[in-house]
């Protein structure tokens, strides 16, 4: 049994309102009614009626009696009626509970776990930490029918090469590029009557001291060396490389990276004018980035696997959706991100939550070598 998976803080989402005594003291026939209106729901999503539940129980019970048992569970707030006649389906304080107290989480099988493997690892050893995560979240979408989404700490590139290109008078292009190819451009302020010949000495004091060098790192270095080196530069030099290091290593706006897979999965599931716009709102939410980074950043506050249901966490507009998350580390360092799926709330929790958490432990172990 996987016991990974964080149960969640479930009082803010009413189970202290209706009082724990009564679910807890809730009867093996009623629990067992219950598991399977939600087990159902998860399998088909739509609502089961008394009878059909009553030809699916492990012991014999007739429709009546059934109905008088969902009474007493709708009464209690775990399922409701969508419509006049319909059969019930779980609200989202009845997953909760479901998750909480009845939910089995297996392990993966032999079978699973390769494949996991293999997806993760099917680009080889020379895989960027970006093609990676993109991995990750696509193969987690494609398990979960969901869409698969990871947030990480963005890496401080290796450097390659700079150049100052001068734009105005007193301003200047700075072109950074990093040894993968990647391209950053900052605009600094030079000192008045700056020659150009500056600009390209600049340029080549710094190509001389920072390649292959992280921007912290050159950083320090450039620190280094211009108390040893003072006189090897003159002062206007001086200035715009002071300048330059001071740009490239201030804070950025969005410190992390987040990727985002199989936003059509949820589509796939839409059943009404309702559900579409549902999904569009939760789109315009993945876009933003802002809200889902702070819902995600509270999975970095433990070990294990996270599941929010709902509006029960009022980050952002996940109405009708779930959420299932993990960190990962950097081998056995500090948490340096999170991945997860974002589906219906009938998404199959015993299939994802070891599935994301297993993820998890192997990204880590790759971002470990």
């Amino acid at each position: 049994m996987m016991d990974r998976w964080l149960k969640g803080d479930w009082w803010h989402s009413g189970f202290a309102l209706m009082g724990i005594e009564s679910l807890a003291a809730l009867d093996d026939r009623s629990r067992e009614i219950f598991r399977r209106i939600v087990e159902t729901y998860i399998d088909t999503g739509t609502p089961v009626g008394s009878r059909n539940v009553s030809r699916i129980l492990s012991t014999a019970l007739s429709p009546a009696s059934v109905r008088n048992i969902m009474t007493d569970l709708e009464a209690m707030g775990l399922i409701y009626a969508p419509h006049t006649s319909a059969g019930r389906l779980p609200t989202e304080l009845g997953l909760r509970f479901f998750i909480d107290s009845l939910l089995e989480v297996g392990d993966l099988s032999g079978e699973e776990r390769a494949r996991i493997e293999t997806e993760m690892v099917s680009g080889g050893q020379d895989q960027s930490m970006e093609s990676v995560l993109t991995e990750a979240s696509q193969m987690l979408s494609g398990l979960s029918s969901g869409a698969g989404v990871v947030l990480a700490a963005k890496q401080d590139m290796r450097l390659s090469h700079v150049e100052f290109v001068r734009i105005e008078p007193t301003k200047a292009l700075v072109v950074l590029v990093g040894d993968g190819g990647s391209v950053e451009n900052r605009i600094i302020e030079l000192p008045p009557g700056l020659p150009a010949s500056a600009l390209t000495e600049a340029s080549n004091y710094l190509n001389a001291h920072i390649r292959d060098r992280t921007l912290a790192q050159a950083k320090g270095e450039l620190e280094r060396l211009a108390v040893e080196r003072r006189k090897e530069i003159d002062a206007l030099t001086e200035k715009v490389i002071a300048a330059g290091v001071a740009t490239w290593s201030g804070p950025t706006a969005d410190a992390r990276t987040l990727i985002v897979r199989g936003r059509s999965n949820l589509l796939d599931d839409m059943a009404a004018a309702a559900d579409a716009e549902r999904i569009r709102m939760l789109f315009d939410d993945l876009e933003s980035k802002t809200d889902i980074i702070q819902l995600l950043g509270l999975a970095e506050m433990g070990e294990g696997v996270r599941i929010f249901i709902g509006s029960e966490n009022k980050l952002f507009s996940l109405s009708g959706s779930s959420l299932i998350v993990a960190p990962f580390h950097e081998g056995e360092g500090s948490i340096v991100g999170v991945l997860g799926v974002i589906g219906p709330t009938r998404l199959n929790y015993a299939k994802v939550v070891p599935a994301v958490d297993y993820t998890a432990q192997l990204l880590s172990q790759l971002l470990g070598r």
